[in-house]
């Protein structure tokens, strides 16, 4: 009877080896779909703040036609004024990451050869 489970310990050690070389391969990868899906939240959080300020300032805008009887203008004037209020905050936060993004790392030097891209030498810039 031995013998019978000899081929099972050989199937399983070459199921713990393929799976440990495939948690190695996706540990690997796990650092670079990370800075990816970061830059995707921070594009859907960007769009969020895009659309609810325009939602926002239109509702005002309703709300002042409601109430004050001045339709349409309040809606359109809500709707500049939210617009206009959303690009400001957009760009804002987006100099933000993008200072955040160029800042070097703070546990690496910023000079330092990430092992990937050009092998040209770096220019000082001025």
């Amino acid at each position: 009877m031995p013998k019978a489970d000899e081929p099972n310990d050989k199937a399983i050690e070459s199921l713990d080896a393929r799976l440990a070389a495939f948690e190695a391969r996706k540990a690997a990868e796990k650092p670079s779909k990370a800075t990816s899906e970061k830059a995707t939240q921070d594009g859907y959080r960007l769009l969020a703040d895009l659309i609810g300020g325009v939602l926002v300032g239109v509702g005002f805008g309703w709300l002042l036609d409601h109430y004050a009887h001045t339709s349409p203008w309040g809606m359109v004037g809500g709707l500049l004024i939210g617009l206009g209020l959303a690009i400001f905050s957009i760009v804002r936060k987006a100099m933000k990451l993008s200072a955040q993004a160029s800042a070097p790392s703070p546990t690496g030097n910023a000079d330092e050869d990430t092992g990937g891209g050009s092998t040209a030498p770096k220019q000082k810039r001025d």
